[in-house]
């Protein structure tokens, strides 16, 4: 689901369209979306229902698109963080989250499991730590599953 080429330590805090690109640039790279515009049009289309941005420093841009080909997770970690409609401010910690059209078991499964380790600090805490993308991405693997 996550592997650390989906891992971003330095992620832009310049808008969240960019920084959801910077991240889905990276699906589309490890051919886990196979048209870049198509999918961010996507997410784009689920952001203006709602912003994801969660209390506590948390972005989650997702969607379900007929470009992504299997059940994908991205995380971004921005130092300046980036503004995704949390009421208490910019998400230093970003995760995109990329399901197939036909996949909607799979969103909210990745969703859910994501949501209940980000209310625990130290899951939120590590994460801001963390020295490389190998380390992140373990981690995350290990917490919030395959």
């Amino acid at each position: 689901m996550i592997t650390p080429a989906l891992v971003d330590l330095d992620l832009p805090g310049d808008d969240r369209v960019a920084a959801t690109r910077a991240l889905a640039q990276r699906l589309h790279a490890e051919g886990r979306v196979t048209d870049l515009d198509g999918f961010l049009a996507d997410v784009a289309a689920r952001e203006a229902q709602m912003p994801t941005g969660l209390e506590g420093g948390i972005g989650i841009p997702h969607a379900r698109s007929a470009h992504v080909t299997e059940p994908t997770l991205a995380f971004g970690r921005c130092a300046d963080g980036v503004d995704f409609g949390a009421a208490d401010g910019p998400a230093t910690l970003v995760f995109l989250i990329a399901a197939p059209a036909e996949g909607d078991a799979d969103h909210m499964t990745i969703l859910a499991k994501l949501a209940r380790r980000l209310v625990r600090p130290a899951f939120r805490e590590h994460l801001m730590t963390v020295a490389d993308a190998t380390a992140a991405s373990s981690y995350i693997t290990e917490e919030v599953g395959s």
